[in-house]
């Protein structure tokens, strides 16, 4: 796995992380979307360095010129709920891209911390030798995205696969990195070092889901 980590270099992402963590700031479920969806543009951006590109010829009002555009064939996937405004932002560049839509939650059988992952609606376009873009705000313990995986396989294998995450623990990161093929390219936004004994991330920002679209029962 080839793992970019954004925030090695400061840039106005740094205030985008910075707002969506701030127990004041993420009281604002509007701007708390509009920041994830506005991280989601800036992954969009560095990841589309490493995609494929042809030549085209552009007709301008006064000539012609020759311009290269990306020849990948996108495939976007978000895990409801919280993937939702991460999706549009990648969608607000990809906006050619097919669509695709799963559900991932955990189930805890015996009502204590140790849960399961259930992957139930799914709706999606063939992704076979296609370019998936997985998209996920929170990478805690990484076996929702290992679920989804499994799951988007029925749909076909792709090309390649690109995973865009806004915070990811390092043990996410470990756990998932033997699960997906080794050219995958995992983006992240912000780096965190634990999980709590819930498996959410540590320092993190709360539920993501919950403060874009209100708390659930």
């Amino acid at each position: 796995m080839i793992i970019h980590y954004l925030q090695e270099e400061n840039s106005i992402l740094n205030k985008f992380i910075a707002e969506i963590r701030d127990v004041k700031i993420q009281k604002d479920s509007l701007r708390f979307r509009r920041n994830i969806e506005r991280i989601g543009e800036v992954l969009g951006y560095e990841l589309s360095k490493k995609l494929s590109y042809r030549d085209v010829s552009i007709e301008t009002p006064l000539g012609v010129k020759k311009e290269q555009i990306s020849s990948n064939e996108v495939v976007l996937c978000s895990i409801l709920r919280a993937g939702l405004p991460l999706h549009q932002g990648l969608l607000n560049y990809f906006d050619d891209a097919e669509n695709a839509f799963i559900s991932a939650y955990r189930h805890h059988p015996n009502n204590n911390a140790e849960f399961e992952i259930v992957v139930e609606y799914f709706a999606a376009p063939s992704v076979e030798n296609k370019t998936l873009l997985l998209a996920d705000p929170m990478l805690a313990t990484g076996q929702s995205l290992v679920s989804v995986y499994e799951a988007i396989k029925k749909q076909g294998i792709p090309k390649e696969i690109h995973i865009v995450v806004v915070i990811a623990s390092k043990e996410g990161i470990e756990f998932i990195e033997d699960k997906f093929p080794e050219n995958t390219h995992l983006w992240i936004a912000a780096l965190d070092d634990t999980l709590n004994s819930k498996g959410y991330i540590v320092p993190g920002l709360g539920d993501a889901g919950d403060l874009a679209f209100g708390a659930k029962l």
